[in-house]
């Protein structure tokens, strides 16, 4: 077996090494050998041909602990020919200069002369900079994009972690989180997959979920810190057209090691010339804290806006579009969405109460709806609105299991939200519900004066009266049905007054026999002209079993007590529309849990309080502008509704603003507060679970 030698020859006590397994440094080291020509099996170099950088133990080793010189990960060679030991010593101790070599066509030429010891490093940092011509081929402008350059002679770059660390939240405040262990913060890391060839080296890097602490972060992020802002435009771009940029070296045209590494929507790309030592990193985003800034504002453009994660994951692998995982959304959730929406939504009702203090009493409206039809609900939301302003004062989210039963979360929704109106010294006139017979024991109980929306009881006696039209005796009950519809919202608006709306309300009997007039005091006869028709088939005909069906239903005891306590000025129409709105953030199937379902309802009540008084939209001719609908496609009967401006969505930028000026940086307060809600227990805690 032959004894080893450095391959210049150089003699003495040697430290000799061999070529390196990661590739593009070998290749490195075969360029500066052989400059092109076939590499000859089995050669070392020794310790005098790198500069003293590249050693791991260079003092200690000199000190005399430790016996043997140990090379850095990625150490190029930088002295060519043969050194003898006292050149080298000498080198060492008096800086002298060395001459390093390029191989560029066939030809040798000398690089500049500069000290082993000291070394030169030009850095720029630029903002809004162009890219150079080499690297872009055409002349290209780059907007907000950061390069970092570095042209270093005589010298390798110092060992670089290939393992980029980054994490999907800051690394600032160890805040407890709902239903997370506080005591480490979630982290995600890359990993990479190596791709080897001749001339280039090509890194994929897929995340994975880890536990890592936030103070073994590696230095190499705190340089990645950039100043972009959230509100910056963004763009698709393509991975391929991404690598031209980076393929080619722009000082040398040599063809580059390029490093990717991406993170959900991150990616970076690091660039090395293994000529020249050209050197240059780029990012597709700014990175706050360890956390890519379009990582947190995608997820929180997707749960601010009311959509599905689910269905944005789906759109993005339809295209290749590169997305971090449910994990991580929820994650962003627990820490810093669900904490700025609840601060958004108290700090806006607190004002709204504020401005409702001013006023001495104030008409509210109330109504439930629940999360899925029937006895099975889970969640029921109760909500109450100012009749005047249509604003939402409050939503109150009730679990059926925390009550005895779907059937009594309306009552403790409405419960909870008369004690927050008292709570802040507002004081109720009067309320305006529906007919729930619970609802309407409990406000008895509590002394508030309620009325009952008119749309309910005519939508409870449309809906008889129909089935009692399907009869063929009982056509003419089917002709009368809108004029019984009018009647009843013109006896509820007529007077405030109960017996009085009561007389009115029986004249409709006298109506459908073509009579006039009455024997109630308080409604002696039809304000309205006579209008005496010939034809008898409009009309019901005394004694007819239609009429006494119809006279039966509408004069029935309990009609009779729901019509005197109709609602006179207010109805609770926009609550329904409000309850609509909902049904975009909420929806009825959704798996979502308690914290969920209550920030996608002020979520809901931000959207609507701020579009609540849209204008309607007019022509060119500044005429409004109507729109027909068909509610009933059997009958043919259509309505026509008025067309409004345009929702705004400034409650949206107002969230991301709060987001990233003020709950990413320290989310510890407003999680307090989030975890002040009280949160029942699930319904399925009572079972063992098999």
């Amino acid at each position: 077996m032959s004894r080893r030698k450095c391959f210049f020859g150089c003699e003495g006590k040697l430290n000799l090494f061999a070529s390196p397994k990661e590739e593009s440094t070998r290749q490195y080291w075969i360029q500066f050998l052989f400059a092109g020509q076939q590499p000859t099996v089995n050669w070392f170099l020794c310790s005098r041909h790198f500069s003293e950088d590249a050693f791991l133990n260079r003092a200690q080793y000199e000190a005399g602990f430790s016996a043997r010189l140990l090379l850095r990960d990625g150490a190029v060679p930088s002295v060519k020919g043969r050194v003898k030991e006292s050149e080298a010593l000498a080198s060492s101790s008096q800086q002298t200069p060395t001459t390093r070599y390029r191989h560029i066509g066939g030809q040798t030429d000398p690089l500049p002369t500069v000290s082993v010891a000291t070394q030169f490093c030009h850095q720029m940092v630029s903002v809004g900079t162009q890219l150079s011509y080499s690297t872009l081929k055409n002349h290209v402008r780059s907007k907000a994009v950061q390069v970092s350059m570095c042209n270093t002679a005589g010298t390798e770059p110092s060992q670089q972690d290939t393992r980029l660390k980054l994490s999907s939240t800051p690394g600032k405040a160890s805040a407890p989180s709902l239903g997370v262990r506080p005591a480490k913060r979630p982290r995600l890391e890359l990993q990479e997959e190596e791709e080897e060839d001749e001339k280039k080296c090509s890194v994929n890097a897929q995340p994975h979920d880890s536990t890592n602490d936030l103070d073994d972060s590696p230095s190499e992020m705190s340089g990645m810190e950039s100043t972009c802002d959230y509100t910056d435009a963004k763009y698709i771009v393509f991975e391929s057209c991404l690598r031209d940029l980076f393929q080619t070296c722009p000082v040398c045209r040599w063809e580059c090691v390029v490093q990717q590494r991406s993170l959900g929507t991150f990616v970076s790309f690091s660039q090395r010339c293994p000529n020249c030592q050209y050197t240059r990193k780029w990012q597709s985003q700014p990175i706050k804290m360890n956390t890519p800034v379009g990582n947190l504002q995608m997820s929180a453009a997707v749960y601010f806006t009311g959509a599905s994660f689910i269905q944005m994951e789906k759109i993005c692998k339809a295209m290749n579009l590169q997305m971090f995982h449910y994990d991580t959304f929820r994650r962003h959730a627990r820490m810093f969405l669900e904490p700025a929406i609840n601060h958004k939504w108290k700090t806006d009702q607190q004002k709204l109460v504020e401005h409702l203090k001013e006023k001495d009493k104030i008409a509210v409206g109330g109504d439930m709806r629940a999360d899925s039809p029937g006895p099975t609900a889970r969640f029921g939301s109760y909500t109450l609105m100012h009749l005047d302003s249509n604003n939402i004062i409050d939503v109150q989210l009730v679990q059926s299991n925390e009550v005895g039963g779907s059937s009594n979360m309306e009552t403790e929704g409405l419960r909870r939200g008369l004690d927050f109106l008292e709570a802040h010294h507002l004081n109720v006139d009067y309320i305006v519900t529906d007919r729930h017979a619970q609802v309407q024991k409990y406000l008895k109980e509590r002394n508030v004066e309620q009325y009952y929306d008119v749309w309910h009881l005519e939508k409870d006696l449309s809906q008889q009266l129909e089935n009692l039209a399907k009869n063929k005796e009982y056509l003419v009950v089917r002709k009368w049905l809108p004029s019984i519809k009018n009647h009843i919202y013109w006896t509820a608006t007529a007077s405030k007054s109960g017996p009085e709306k009561v007389a009115k309300w029986k004249s409709l009997v006298n109506h459908l026999q073509n009579i006039h007039k009455h024997e109630d005091p308080l409604f002696p006869r039809c304000t309205h002209p006579d209008r005496v028709s010939r034809d008898p088939n409009k009309w019901f005909q005394p004694g007819s079993s239609a009429l006494n069906k119809v006279e039966k239903l509408l004069l029935d005891k309990q009609i009779l007590r729901d019509v005197e306590k109709l609602s006179h000025d207010h109805q609770i129409s926009s609550l329904e529309a409000f309850h609509s709105i909902t049904k975009h953030f909420t929806q009825k199937n959704d798996v979502l849990s308690f914290i969920g379902r209550l920030c996608r309802l002020y979520l809901a009540a931000m959207h609507f309080n701020e579009n609540a008084k849209r204008d309607q939209s007019t022509s060119l001719e500044g005429k409004a502008v109507y729109r027909i609908m068909f509610p009933n496609c059997r009958t043919g009967q259509y309505i026509t509704n008025p067309i409004q401006m345009e929702p705004t969505f400034q409650y949206v930028s107002d969230l991301m603003k709060l987001l990233f000026k003020k709950i990413f940086k320290d989310p510890t307060r407003y999680i307090e507060d989030l975890n002040k809600i009280s949160i029942p227990e699930d319904r399925w805690t009572q079972f063992e679970r098999p």
